[in-house]
């Protein structure tokens, strides 16, 4: 509540609507009250959803993407690198239904050659991954290292595996009998046996384990 001083045509001190009373020095001045800010505007909060959905992705990932996007890390870290992509690539849907599309996440890109159709198969919760070494064609060796990850959303746990198979082995197999009825994301890449260059990963989205 505002107050008159001096009468009517005086100053007065406090608030009156939008408008405040106060003094300075014997002098009376008023002054408008400060317009609210909101610092949650829907572009804000849409930009905060997206990147916690990404870092929750991302972070358990982070051995492999240090491998995959070393190419990308110039000017930032790999991990930064994967995440401005995932960012502004892989985010589907509005706000607040927003969702990772995990057919466009890479875990990998780079110039190595990538192996050509690779083949899955699976029962008793074991998966397989069988290609064709086509090592010698472009840059591709035997050597090169296989680079994978494995997302599993419904219990939010995460595989990864580097520098065991190679590709000239032709095949790799993990048994997930713990997953067996969840649905999967599969990401595979290949890696120089020196790391200098990657191969862009290859997913295989929502793989049922049986």
């Amino acid at each position: 509540m505002g107050h008159i001083r001096k009468g009517i045509l005086g100053g007065f001190s406090g608030k009156v609507g939008s408008v405040i009373g106060a003094s300075w020095k014997r002098t009376m001045y008023m002054r408008s009250l400060p317009k609210k800010t909101n610092s949650q505007t829907l572009a804000q909060r849409t930009q905060r959803a997206k990147f916690a959905l990404v870092i929750n992705l991302l972070r358990p990932l982070t051995a492999v993407l240090r491998i995959g996007w070393k190419r990308y890390a110039n000017h930032q870290s790999a991990y930064n690198a994967a995440t401005a992509y995932t960012l502004a690539n892989a985010i589907t849907g509005e706000f607040p239904d927003i969702q990772i599309d995990y057919k466009k996440v890479m875990i990998a890109r780079g110039s190595l050659t990538q192996i050509p159709a690779p083949t899955l198969k699976g029962s008793g919760g074991k998966i397989t991954i069988a290609w064709k070494d086509n090592s010698g064609i472009g840059n591709a060796k035997p050597t090169d290292k296989l680079l994978l990850a494995l997302i599993n959303p419904t219990k939010n746990e995460v595989i990864t595996r580097y520098d065991e198979t190679e590709r000239a082995e032709e095949e790799f197999a993990i048994d997930l009998p713990h997953w067996i009825g969840n649905r999967i994301h599969i990401y595979m890449a290949f890696a120089a046996e020196d790391g200098k260059d990657v191969s862009d990963s290859i997913c295989y989205p929502n793989i049922q384990i049986v």
